[in-house]
């Protein structure tokens, strides 16, 4: 292919192009149609000189017949903190499935950053009261701002907290949202608010419970972003054992994240806990909330589905 033609969209242009509600009616109509082939992702674990900690390779693939295809290309390399760089890396490849002609390569992290946080945003549309006004924000990493705006597109959001293990960080990102059409305050303890919102929002590496069913009331939504491997979990067996369950995918949520598997091992759940996955939500095949006062909980994994379709989003802007 010509080399001058092939379109590079980084994070700048992805942030730009973000309008939340578009980005969710295309996932969600993704869902619904479930004709994307989405293989398992491809993981592989290669050595370092001496003792240093292995690196890993993530690919994970996903095509339409007769559209497009892609792959994003992950890296995770432990040490990069002490190079300045950050321990993740990674790019995506769109492509043109008929050809297989290379139609762009985008940004991964940013790309991923958008579509998770449109994926949060379209769950609380099935599971969130639609009158939900208030939001508590748990975890101050690249994925908060980003959940903040993507609830808030989907619910009248009129305040929101946010919480941080280190505070200052919690306070940045507050004073960073000063003038939106919500309000935005920083909080010490999680307690002191978690059982006033109508929506929490966790989106952690934590290996210790954050989200305690103790403090929870009737009508909440839970939205799980963080616990992506089957030793992290960012809700408490309590919250479990309160909640309906609902994951994007059945395979996801039972293989890979310590939220669900967890409870799964100790017999605090069962499989049939899992009330609907994504695809299912999406083609009405099973409901969402059913009364005012149930308190819903939703575990993001990711889904190399979702890469697809915010690829193609983008890609469509230039």
């Amino acid at each position: 292919m010509d080399v001058s033609s092939l379109q590079f969209i980084g994070a700048d242009f992805i942030n730009r192009h973000t309008h939340y509600p578009a980005l969710v009616q295309q996932l969600q109509a993704a869902f619904a149609a479930n004709d994307v082939l989405v293989p398992n992702r491809h993981h592989h674990d290669f050595k370092n000189e001496g003792n240093r900690p292995d690196s890993t390779l993530l690919l994970m693939p996903a095509w339409q017949s007769g559209k497009d295809a892609g792959v994003k290309i992950v890296t995770v390399n432990p040490e990069n903190g002490q190079r300045g760089l950050p321990a993740i890396q990674g790019t995506y490849i769109y492509l043109d499935a008929e050809t297989g002609t290379l139609k762009a390569i985008m940004d991964a992290k940013a790309l991923t950053a958008k579509r998770t946080a449109a994926v949060s945003a379209m769950a609380s549309s099935f599971l969130s009261r639609t009158d939900s006004a208030s939001m508590l924000m748990i975890g101050t990493g690249a994925l908060s701002t980003n959940l903040i705006y993507a609830h808030a597109s989907v619910r009248p959001i009129e305040q929101v907290y946010v919480w941080g293990r280190d505070f200052t960080k919690a306070k940045a990102i507050a004073n960073g949202l000063v003038g939106e059409r919500f309000k935005v305050e920083a909080v010490e303890k999680i307690e002191d608010v978690v059982g006033c919102v109508d929506i929490i929002s966790c989106a952690t590496l934590s290996k210790t419970p954050l989200v305690l069913g103790r403090y929870l009331v009737a009508g909440q939504h839970v939205d799980l972003v963080g616990s992506y491997r089957k030793d992290m979990r960012e809700a408490d067996d309590d919250t479990i054992l309160r909640s309906c369950i609902f994951v994007d995918t059945y395979y996801g949520a039972l293989h890979e994240t310590g939220d669900i598997v967890i409870p799964l091992q100790t017999g605090i759940i069962a499989r049939e806990s899992l009330k609907a996955d994504l695809f299912e939500l999406c083609s009405a095949t099973k409901p969402g909330r059913n009364s005012s006062d149930q308190i819903t909980l939703f575990k993001s994994v990711g889904h190399s589905l979702e890469d697809l379709v915010a690829a193609r989003y983008y890609f469509s802007q230039l």
